[in-house]
């Protein structure tokens, strides 16, 4: 993986392995009691709670803030995973400065909002770590058999939910691991000691619930097999696709999508061995595109900047991410459209944008203004897209809604016994915790359907 390649600057090795321990340790030290217990002091336990609508899946934030408040933290975190089984996860990597606590009383009245996110963290943690014993049970069993999707935060919410009633799950999953998005697709730093695995294995302590590892549908397994041989079929297959960039010589070597770069960098075992550029530049206006950049940064690259087409407001990385990136040394630019990348060799030396602006109707226009950028590294950060060759492919009767699948309230598809949610959904948006809300209402509709 760390190869130097003549005429450009990428390599490995850029930093040494304790700086690279530094820059890559946990983004936020966890609370210690006293700290949990001065926090859940700040709560007002609003009887209307804002912060509790704001939740996709709707934890009682009030009646665990309480709970660790009477120093009961295994309770809370009951609380919190009756909800949202990946509350861990979600507590790490959710945006809960525009979910929960940005409607907190406190923040509305100009103070610093609650901080629910790291108490979420405190209670989940303590439980996880200091028992073996899950806190749910299996009701008995009820013969009946599903097959799940997708082992993501979709998927295994569904097949968590199942399991309680009683019936029989097997996940079938496309890659080696199971956790989806959790496992691939954050930043490495915002999921430190494998944290996505071990809630996994903490919420398989279930039961019920079989992993079948290197099974992609479309070529492995088939959705009318499956709906044939089981009693319901839930997808949960995320977005597998990423939208291709369009800018001339955007296949150069040295440019290359941040989601396979992500996914390599936490699957990897030795940092040091990470290739980087020194002039990167990261395309994109997500979370994505910070977790690229930032992570880029803390490999050892001297520059790193994020290009977006759009203004600072329009970004879709909360303003809370983009303050991550800037003080990481990241820089931020705005009003630029890729137009071509520059290549020597066939490899990247730079990147050439269009300045943009809008014309006061929310349209983007071109100004005809170009900005060069030396670069030896480029990183397509500008939105995945749901792959339907696996379900399209065996004339399977599910109905298509903007490119993904359609479902109703209750995550139903056009076809019977199949139901779906989180990002491959029409509507779904890129967030663990809308992806384990689908999954659970999945499971509940399911179960109802099956008469149990």
């Amino acid at each position: 993986m760390s190869v130097e390649r003549r005429g450009n600057t990428i390599s490995g090795g850029r930093l040494p392995p304790e700086r690279l321990r530094e820059n890559f340790r946990d983004l936020h030290a966890p609370l210690t009691a006293h700290e949990a217990a001065v926090e859940a002091d700040r709560c007002y336990f609003c009887y209307d709670a804002p912060c509790m609508t704001a939740c996709p899946t709707s934890i009682d934030i009030p009646l665990f803030i309480r709970e660790i408040a009477a120093d009961n933290p295994k309770g809370a975190a009951k609380t919190i995973f009756s909800a949202n089984i990946f509350g861990a996860m979600c507590a790490r990597v959710c945006p809960t400065e525009t979910l929960c606590e940005e409607v907190c009383v406190r923040e509305v009245a100009e103070e610093k909002p609650v901080r629910i996110g790291m108490l979420q963290r405190y209670a989940t943690d303590h439980l996880m770590e200091t028992t073996t014993e899950h806190p749910f049970s299996r009701a008995a069993e009820t013969g009946k058999r599903i097959a799940v999707v997708g082992a993501g935060p979709a998927g295994l919410s569904c097949a968590h939910r199942l399991a309680t009633h009683g019936h029989t799950v097997t996940v079938f999953e496309a890659r080696q691991k199971p956790g989806g998005l959790n496992e691939y697709g954050i930043a490495a730093y915002k999921a430190t000691n494998n944290i996505a695995q071990a809630e996994v294995e903490w919420l398989l302590g279930i039961g019920g619930i079989t992993i079948d590892a290197g099974k992609a549908l479309g070529r492995d397994i088939h959705l009318k097999d499956l709906a044939a041989d089981y009693d319901a079929v839930f997808l949960g297959m995320g977005l597998a696709g990423v939208n291709a960039l369009t800018a001339e010589g955007a296949t150069s070597e040295g440019s290359s999508d941040a989601v396979g770069w992500i996914a390599d960098l936490r699957q990897t075992t030795d940092m040091t061995q990470v290739p980087v550029g020194e002039k990167v530049v990261v395309i994109g206006g997500g979370m994505t595109a910070v977790d690229a950049a930032v992570q880029a940064k803390n490999l050892g690259a001297e520059d790193v900047t994020i290009a977006y087409r759009r203004g600072k407001d329009a970004m879709s990385a909360s303003e809370y991410e983009q303050e991550i990136a800037a003080t990481r040394g990241v820089q931020l630019r705005y009003n630029l459209q890729p137009k071509r990348i520059l290549a020597e060799e066939g490899h990247v030396t730079g990147i050439t944008f269009e300045k943009t602006a809008s014309d006061g109707n929310g349209k983007l226009v071109a100004t005809g203004e170009e900005v060069t950028m030396e670069a030896d590294q480029i990183f397509k950060a500008i939105g995945q897209s749901f792959m339907p060759d696996g379900v399209a492919a065996e004339g399977a009767a599910l109905t298509l809604e903007s490119g993904r699948i359609a479902v109703d309230g209750e995550r139903r598809t056009s076809m019977a016994k199949v139901w779906a949610g989180g990002d491959c959904v029409a509507g779904g948006e890129d967030l663990t915790v809308v992806a384990v809300e689908d999954g659970k209402i999945a499971a509940e509709s399911i179960n109802a359907a099956l008469g149990a």
